[in-house]
Order: structure tokens, then C-alpha cells, then sequence
């Protein structure tokens, strides 16, 4: 029988990573994206996760009939901005796919997970819940990830079910070097102030996940794993 994960935005970038290594562990990913992998061995759905009808719609069919006991809320989208400039209507956009696709996600694996006594949540976060600028928006959504994260920790933890969160650094995706071209000075001094002296990738994103998904990992709860390549040392932790 398959051991299913559920992955949102896993079609690119880190999503990409993190669909690839679940198949290398063994798992069988169901891809919810706007885009379509480019990788066998996927069950990909597409759906844009901005759409709570259409979300609630795909999630009820991959559900039924079978059991989903592991999930990867990875979906994003940054949309930078200065406090001054902020457009609301990208708080919504970022706020109803960030974090909204997380819970209704999580909501529809339960039944599931609660069955079968054993269940992993990986919520995708990111360095920025630190601080960072023109991230006013997406900086929230992912600090609301880590708060849904501990929630869930404590109220799924007695049912054998584990809710983590990967915090991702400087990764080399297209998302990066769109927000941060690669010919300015000051993204070269962002990589320069990476203590590992380098760019992230997915892959070490998806280390990450892979280890929080295990079965062996389930003393693990409610914790959240900076992958940044020590760039968070010295900062108070969240």
C-alpha cells in the first residue's frame, strides 16, 4: 500500500525539492499547484490554492478512499514591500495562500491521521519571521505558520501526530533572484553574509522535510528548523 504526502506548491523551486526527495524516501506525493512537475512518479492536481472552493473541491477527492497521513504546507508567494507601500489586496492574496491553504489542508488529512494514530505536518516558514525588510506581509504569514505549527503540536501530539516547521535562509530559487537580482551589489552581500559562504538549495531545504516526515522523528513536535546556512546564529530564536 502506498504511504502517501500531500505537497502544496510542490511543482518548483523548493517544492520541486522537497517532491523529489519524498519520492526517494519511498513516498508516493500528491502535488497541488498551479504548475505541473516536471517529474514522474507525482500525482499532481492542479488547483489555484487561492481559491478556497476550488481548494476544498480537489482536497475532498484526493482524500477519499485512501489514507493521507503526511503533508507538506510548502505554497507561497512573497509580494515584497516597504510599510509605506503597502496594497492590501496583496494581503489577502498572501494571507489566503500562505497560511489559509495550510489549515484547509491540514483539516482535510486529519480524519485520517486521527485514524490511523500517526500523522507529520511540515509547515514551510522562512528566516525572514526574524525580521527582514519590505516583508511585512509574507514575514506574518510565515510567523502565523509557526504559530499553527506549536497549535497543532499540542493538540495532535497525544494522537500520535507531529506538526514542525522548516525555516528556510538565502535558497537559490527563481523567487530569490527575482526579489533579488543577481547583478545587484546587495544581493551579493546577502550570500556574503551567509556563514556556510554560500547560496542555499532545495535540496537542503528538502533534507530538512525529510527528516520531519520519518516515522522515527515523532519525538520531534512543534519545533521549527532553520535551514540558512548559519545566517540566523546569534538571533533570538521564535
Amino acid at each position: 500500500m502506498s504511504e502517501y504526502v500531500l505537497i502544496t506548491g510542490g511543482a518548483l523551486n523548493i517544492g520541486a525539492s522537497i517532491t523529489q526527495r519524498a519520492i526517494e524516501d519511498g513516498l508516493t506525493p500528491i502535488v497541488l499547484d498551479i504548475a505541473a512537475p516536471e517529474m514522474s512518479g507525482v500525482e499532481f492536481h492542479q488547483v489555484d490554492l487561492l481559491d478556497r472552493t476550488a481548494t476544498e473541491a480537489v482536497l475532498a477527492k484526493v482524500t477519499e478512499g485512501r489514507k493521507i497521513n503526511r503533508l507538506v504546507n510548502n505554497v507561497g508567494i512573497v509580494k515584497p514591500s516597504l510599510l509605506a507601500d503597502l496594497d492590501f489586496d496583496d494581503f489577502d492574496t498572501i494571507m489566503h495562500l500562505n497560511l489559509r491553504s495550510a489549515m484547509l489542508c491540514a483539516k482535510a488529512v486529519l480524519p485520517a491521521m486521527r485514524a490511523d494514530g500517526f500523522g507529520r505536518i511540515v509547515n514551510t516558514a522562512s528566516r525572514t519571521v526574524l525580521g527582514k525588510e519590505r516583508r511585512t506581509f509574507y514575514a506574518s504569514s510565515k510567523a502565523a505558520l509557526v504559530g499553527l505549527a506549536r497549535t497543532w503540536a499540542i493538540e495532535l501530539g497525544p494522537l500520535g501526530i507531529t506538526a514542525n516547521v522548516v525555516a528556510p535562509g538565502t535558497i537559490g530559487t527563481t523567487a530569490f533572484f527575482r526579489n533579488n537580482p543577481a547583478d545587484e551589489p546587495e544581493t551579493q552581500a546577502i550570500i556574503d553574509a551567509i556563514p556556510a559562504g554560500r547560496i542555499g538549495t532545495g535540496k537542503d531545504v528538502s533534507n530538512a522535510v525529510s527528516f520531519f516526515l520519518q516515522e522515527q522523528a515523532g519525538f520531534v513536535n512543534g519545533q521549527v528548523l532553520y535551514v540558512c546556512g548559519g545566517l540566523t546564529a546569534g538571533r533570538a530564536p521564535v
